[in-house]
């Protein structure tokens, strides 16, 4: 959990939030000197909602075909300045703020696309994980 003091607007933080839909270059919200070749990303969810039976704690989820090195901590302190007015929502993509502290940021799931690997690659890394005669 991170505590944060003061009130956050989190209608105007899931605006901004939405706005990164629009746009695929996150070179923005990256660590500089990463060793990538693009810093291009395409968003397919970003959202705070509020904890069920909680009066305080919001949670923000984001999906996406990649993330960048310092990416999430950084869209997510961003989203906070927009959340105490110190940014506005069209100001979120112009200038990333600070990061958010990592120890409050899982990573939950991680999914591929069904058809990324071949029949042959699916069997292959199979029977480096089940012991030998390839049952469980």
């Amino acid at each position: 959990k991170y505590k944060i003091h003061g009130s956050l607007d989190f209608c105007a933080m899931n605006k901004a939030a939405c706005t990164s839909f629009d746009y695929t270059d996150f070179t923005s919200f990256s660590k500089l000197h990463t060793d990538v070749k693009t810093n291009i990303c395409h968003i397919s969810h970003a959202e705070w909602t509020k904890m069920e039976g909680e009066d305080t704690t919001w949670v923000f989820t984001i999906r996406a075909d990649r993330f960048l090195r310092n990416m999430v901590r950084a869209i997510v302190g961003t989203l906070l300045e927009v959340g105490r007015g110190k940014l506005t929502v069209e100001g979120f993509r112009c200038k990333a703020g600070t990061s958010a502290p990592g120890n409050a940021l899982f990573l939950v799931n991680v999914e591929y696309p069904e058809d990324i690997f071949s029949e042959e690659t699916k069997k292959s890394v199979l029977s480096t994980l089940l012991p030998e005669g390839g049952e469980c």
